[in-house]
């Protein structure tokens, strides 16, 4: 259950009075201990700077702002990945998940103070705009990022569909910033994308993990088993550029290739095991090699499928090593004013007890993206564990018929590995 917090604060003249007496409380509580062992006379530092804000700062501030601010500063110096919410950017997050939202497509993480792109959701408006993995946005609206918290940058580019955003991008071969005047479309998160590569060689690209996944997976994979003529000669599993999402959905997808055994372990405070998730038997789609491909864009949840899918010889994995987002969040949400918390409280492990985070997943075969002379790589330049505070290291179905011609080098790559794994395994018999 959340936690039990306390009725929002009045904004009227009173507020003094009652930060006074909140002062005098907690003096009177931290005398209950000797001072080197209270927990609450700190708080009295707190309580005169809200004082002293409300009644001396040059401007009006909103108590509910700074309680807020103070709030958010507190939790970000724990890791990048816990947080506090606002009433608006907790219901931006749950829209997010549910894969529909107004915005303009784009996918975002904090680096070294820096708004840097994952990569833009295919056919949005920013990716009609050109931008691409590894820009910066540097402003929205004119505003420098630089003084945004993520969730900010998030909810100031989202909006109602048909209204303008203006984004200034920084680029590495662009000699000077450029404005990028964006229209907001209704997002519509394809989660899972299919085709059939050539003949009973299967194609699946998951883009991130919201709610629909586990459904459209299936569908998909069931109508390119058909197409297939019932069962595939190989499957390539593509998770290269998904930033993660729902950990019970990665769950199921990893479930969706196994047949039993651990998928994941979570692993709590001084090496507790929290949780442990397992495989089912049912509904397993096996009887073809698969090839996962993954890449520094690939973290969290898509860390989780192809962890535990390496682990249990079910597939190799292709491309280049992951992100290496191994911590997991609670969200704790306060129904008085719709606020949440977003901790980190625990560590994921794969099924072998091989730790995530800072780690990643390292491919069984290494193969960079092929690049054209000239042309800088635009894949992710850090991972997680050069995010300040990081935690530490604690040990489409209809596609074409016949071959495809495939520009992408390493999905190419996983194509001539899974035929000629079909080679040897017909020389072997």
């Amino acid at each position: 259950m959340p936690p039990r917090t306390a009725r929002r604060p009045s904004l009227c003249a009173a507020c003094t009075l009652t930060a006074f007496l909140t002062a005098l409380i907690l003096a009177g509580a931290a005398a209950a201990l000797p001072r080197k062992y209270s927990p609450y006379h700190k708080l009295d530092i707190f309580t005169r700077v809200l004082t002293y804000v409300e009644n001396n700062y040059v401007e009006e501030v909103s108590q509910e702002e700074l309680v807020y601010g103070a709030v958010k500063g507190m939790v970000k110096t724990l890791d990048p990945h816990s947080g506090f919410l606002t009433p608006e950017e907790y219901k931006d997050m749950k829209v997010e998940t549910e894969g529909e939202f107004g915005g303009v497509g784009i996918e975002v993480e904090l680096r070294d103070g820096k708004l840097i792109v994952i990569a833009p959701l295919q056919g949005s408006p920013a990716h009609k705009a050109g931008m691409r993995s590894s820009d910066r946005i540097i402003a929205i609206d004119g505003k420098p990022t630089a003084t945004m918290g993520i969730n900010d940058a998030i909810h100031r580019m989202r909006g109602k569909p048909g209204t303008k955003v203006r984004l200034t991008v920084e680029r590495n071969d662009w000699p000077k910033a450029r404005d990028l005047d964006l229209v907001r479309d209704v997002i519509r998160t394809v989660a899972v994308t299919s085709r059939m590569l050539e003949p009973g060689f299967g194609y699946i690209a998951i883009k991130q993990f919201n709610e629909k996944v586990t459904r459209q997976l299936e569908e998909q994979l069931t109508a390119l088993e058909k197409q297939a003529g019932g069962k595939l000669r190989g499957l390539v599993l593509d998770l290269r550029n998904n930033p993660g999402g729902l950990f019970d959905q990665s769950v199921r997808v990893a479930d969706a290739f196994l047949e039993s055994g651990t998928i994941v372990k979570t692993m709590g405070r001084h090496g507790k095991v929290v949780d442990e998730e397992r495989a089912r038997p049912r509904g397993t789609h096996s009887g073809f090699p698969m090839i996962v491909l993954v890449n520094g864009g690939s973290a969290s949840a898509s860390e989780i499928v192809a962890g535990a899918l390496q682990d249990h010889g079910r597939a190799v994995i292709m491309g280049t090593q992951t992100f290496g987002k191994g911590s997991v969040q609670t969200l704790i949400e306060f129904p008085h004013d719709g606020s949440a918390l977003k901790l980190t409280i625990a560590r994921w492990y794969t099924p072998k007890g091989r730790p995530i985070q800072e780690r990643g997943i390292r491919p069984d075969v290494i193969v960079e993206p092929m690049v054209p002379a000239g042309k800088a790589r635009h894949e992710p330049e850090k991972t997680e564990r050069d995010l300040p505070h990081h935690l530490r290291n604690e040990q489409r179905s209809d596609g074409p018929k016949g071959p495809a011609v495939i520009d992408d080098y390493q999905l190419k790559t996983a194509l001539d590995y899974l035929k000629a794994w079909q080679l040897f395994r017909g020389q072997a018999k």
